[in-house]
């Protein structure tokens, strides 16, 4: 008996962690002992959005879109045809201010020239 509750709060305790670790709050982290704000534009680039848009936004990214349709996707998400899909970032504490600022970046590092 106590070792089926043994295994049973065993069990309720993995699965509450692995609830908070899988859990994305306006504060992410980005390295241990740090932390990163969707207000810093630049640092939740590099944070969240690098491995699947790559280092100059070179991946999954069309500056030429109309700047209403990609703010959606950054706020509500979107399914892609091929995943990983893009995560709705509103849930996730991302302001539409963050956001404008977010494109803006991308569109900078995607004009940026190589180096």
């Amino acid at each position: 008996m106590f070792s089926r509750l043994a295994k049973i709060s065993a069990a309720i305790v993995a699965a509450l962690f692995i609830t908070l670790a899988f859990s994305s709050h306006k504060v992410v982290p980005a390295q241990e002992g740090s932390e990163v704000k969707s207000s810093d534009t630049a640092a939740f680039y590099k944070a969240k959005c690098v491995m699947c848009h790559g280092a100059t936004a070179e991946k999954k990214f069309d500056a030429a879109l109309p700047e209403d349709q990609m703010l959606d996707a950054i706020l509500k998400g979107k399914k892609v045809e091929k995943p990983p899909h893009m995560p709705a970032y509103e849930a996730k504490g991302v302001s539409a201010d963050d956001a404008k600022a977010l494109i803006a970046h991308m569109k900078k590092l995607k004009e940026a020239p190589a180096n």
